[in-house]
């Protein structure tokens, strides 16, 4: 049975001894470099370019601009908004304008990588500047510039609303009212590798691209859209991937490396085409986690059950899409946390302004809910006089409760095991007069407070909302009398989180043979077929039902001696539907994680540091296929929240970035790693998923926002509504600035 044993990751080896390829890795023979002329400007309309001495340069092969665009000139991963390459010559009407600083505006291909960027940087543009949106609350005021006036007459493009029972009548029968006015930071992916890739035609006279990305046929649909081209002459490869957190769910590199070779290919040129953005490239170039501004007011009666709760959202989407529907769709689920509330109101809206795109990022929307649902949890609490876990035990979501969307929730809810066994191994023990916290060892003398914070969280498996979900896999048998060697062709991309090892495993485990005896051919669009991104804590779930069923199938053409034995299967699981306009019912999703955390601080009320003591997480994962692997994404899932509470400060002023560049944009080092990280990893089986596994990897980085704004006030007395926790914020926050 190799289903829970920690079998060594697949790529550990090549990734450690430095022989594992990753996109800036590639080169061929005789090929180009590629360098993208970036607007520097947050909105402005692009009255010429003149790419004369950029041509002139000698080693410069072509300098392509909008003129040189297929077609309509626009993308996008939900909602087609964002010019390829903007300025004149444009057939897109609102094309020639630039929305944020990262905009795209000419591609210098050239004999080196030295030449594309002297010769970028000779281009001279004219611009004629437009007033700034910087922020949500420009973006809402009546006089605020349109930033699409082709899509909409004001600046708001996506609203959700959630209405159940009626929340101003509860109210006025609450006995404790508690309000919060929250806000949620920008979060840079900061991964290893920087947005890279290669572009060449290949010998059947595709455009392949080498390109990391978490979901190779997405990217394939929309380089071929973009070039006007039929998918099957489009190849996209992910070799190595440097992490991707959601960060490689939009395009980057993918559609402009397509559009060199394709123009290149035009004019005789077939040479390959590499490009490798820089990390400041990289801050500037492509979308972060989304800001959010919330406002809270929750209700409760004297005996500790909560009775209404009532959020209005606004995100910041910054200049395009995106992902920005799908992440206030989780944000608008999610913000009333897992209780059970019989009247809630919700309004979310997400508004355009000229920052940084908002995009995915690890969570989805759901860390900003998580952390008004939960500090509204912990002081509703501190207002009834109860503890905080007794408290969540009298509201938490249990199965078949209703769900704010008015729809049970998904069987297998397991919120309240998973709070209890957190409280357990965090020293709560139940009393006489019910559950009651452990004292931590104190620290009161002198300028050092500590403080003990909790808080729990749900997080969606798989795509919400009635988005079209499913995922292919295909297996082939080998051998004489017995199985000799399987070959498992997939989709799914490895982006670090141990996906394609969890492959293997689970297709070894159902053809009962050892792990070395399957190959896996991956993330290639011309060997395998659709599995959808790796995204949404989905690829173990949908991937593991998918290789399980097509185990089965291979399994039983070999037994009819139909050798070599191939089968397909597609996994389709049950159907979700999108929020109605006025009330917000809908099935939103077909599974859930559940997660709970505790943490230990210290706060130095002299100088404003926090240090970390001690984190304990219990994640229900439903079936630890691999637990190395969950361990090791439930301590990163941990590092990376702790530096979006304390330290990552992403700032944007009137459009600019200035924290561009790592030394200015902190990220958490080895010496900023939690002192302890406990993991629980808890295994309540989900009815649906392969041996009962529940994706999990974004759900340890939902609560701890609110667990260590909770640990704050347990240290020093005073809620934070807002973050990074900053020194100075913290000074603030204690009165001393």
């Amino acid at each position: 049975m190799l289903i829970g044993q920690s079998i060594t990751r697949i790529d550990a080896e090549a990734k450690v001894t430095g022989k594992a390829r990753y996109p800036a890795d590639f080169d061929f023979p005789n090929q180009l470099y590629m360098k993208v002329l970036f607007a520097h400007r947050p909105h402005a309309i692009v009255k010429g370019i003149d790419v004369s001495a950029a041509e002139a340069l000698e080693g410069v092969l072509a300098v392509l601009t909008a003129k040189d665009v297929v077609k309509d000139n626009i993308y996008g991963h939900i909602i087609p908004d964002q010019p390829i390459l903007c300025g004149p010559g444009t057939n897109n009407p609102y094309g020639d304008r630039v929305r944020f600083i990262g905009d795209h505006l000419a591609l210098v291909i050239a004999e080196s990588e030295e030449i594309a960027a002297k010769a970028r940087d000779l281009v001279q543009v004219v611009y004629q500047d437009l007033p700034v949106v910087g922020s949500i609350e420009e973006a809402l005021d009546e006089n605020a510039p349109i930033l699409h006036p082709d899509k909409g007459s004001d600046n708001v493009f996506c609203t959700y609303r959630i209405q159940l029972g009626d929340v101003e009548k509860a109210f006025e029968a609450c006995d404790v009212i508690v309000e919060g006015e929250y806000q949620t930071p920008v979060q840079e992916h900061a991964f290893l590798q920087p947005e890279a890739g290669v572009a060449y035609y290949d010998e059947e006279g595709r455009i392949t691209i080498v390109v990391a990305g978490q979901d190779p046929h997405h990217d394939r649909e929309q380089i071929a859209r973009a070039l006007d081209m039929p998918e099957e002459q489009i190849r996209v490869i992910y070799p190595a991937i440097g992490g991707a957190f959601g960060g490689r769910e939009d395009a980057s590199v993918q559609i402009i490396l397509g559009l060199a070779a394709l123009r290149l290919h035009q004019r005789g040129i077939d040479r390959p085409i590499k490009i490798v953005w820089s990390r400041e490239e990289s801050i500037i170039g492509h979308g972060k986690r989304h800001a959010y501004k919330l406002k809270a007011k929750w209700g409760a009666t004297s005996d500790g059950l909560i009775k209404a709760a009532k959020v209005d959202v606004y995100g910041d989407g910054g200049a395009y899409a995106y992902t920005s529907t799908l992440v206030l769709g989780n944000t608008t689920l999610m913000c009333p946390g897992p209780y059970e509330i019989p009247n809630v109101s919700i309004e979310a809206h997400v508004v355009h302004t000229n920052n940084v795109p908002g995009a995915a990022f690890r969570g989805f929307g759901g860390p900003q809910g998580a952390f008004v649902a939960e500090t509204q949890v912990n002081r509703l609490a501190d207002a009834l006089g109860m503890d905080r876990v007794a408290f969540r035990l009298k509201n938490l979501i249990k199965e078949e409760s209703l769900l704010s969307v008015r729809t049970p929730i998904p069987k297998g809810v397991s919120i309240k095991q998973v709070v209890t066994e957190l409280a357990k191994t965090s020293g709560w023990r139940v009393t006489n007069t019910g559950w009651k916290k452990p004292s931590v060892t104190p620290m009161n003398v002198g300028v050092i407070k500590r403080g003990r914070g909790i808080a729990c969280g749900f997080k969606n498996v798989g795509y919400s909302s009635g988005g079209e979900e499913f995922c292919t896999a295909v297996v082939e048998l080998h051998g004489g009398a017995q199985i000799e060697k399987a070959i498992l062709y997939h989709g799914g991309a490895e982006v670090g989180q141990g996906s394609h090892t969890v492959f293997k495993q689970i297709a070894a485990d159902g053809l009962g043979i050892s792990v070395e005896k399957v190959a896996l051919v991956a993330s290639d669009t011309a060997t395998s077929q659709y599995a959808g991104s790796v995204s949404a804590s989905r690829m173990t779930f949908m991937g593991g039902n998918a290789i399980r069923g097509a185990v089965v199938e291979a399994l039983e053409k070999w037994r009819q001696e139909d050798r070599p034995a191939k089968a397909a299967y597609i996994y389709r699981p049950p159907v979700t539907t999108p929020y109605a306009p006025q009330t917000g019912e809908s099935m939103p999703n077909f599974a859930y994680g559940y997660v709970a955390e505790v943490v230990d601080l210290e706060v130095d009320t002299e100088t404003g540091e926090i240090c970390i003591l001690k984190v304990i997480c219990a994640n229900d994962v439903g079936k630890a296929i691999n637990p190395q692997q969950i361990q090791g994404q439930m301590d990163g899932a941990i590092v990376q929240a702790a530096g979006y509470v304390l330290m990552e400060n992403y700032v944007q002023k009137d459009g600019y970035v200035l924290s561009d560049k790592l030394s200015t944009y902190l990220i958490p080092t080895v010496l900023d790693v939690p002192e302890v990280v406990e993991s629980l990893i808890l295994e309540y089986p989900d009815p649906i998923g392969p041996y009962g596994a529940r994706g999990m990897g974004e759900m340890p980085f939902m609560p701890l926002a609110p667990a260590i704004i909770d640990a704050m006030h347990d240290a020093i007395g005073v809620w934070f509504h807002e973050f990074p926790l900053t020194p100075e914020r913290v000074l603030r926050g204690l009165g001393k600035l």
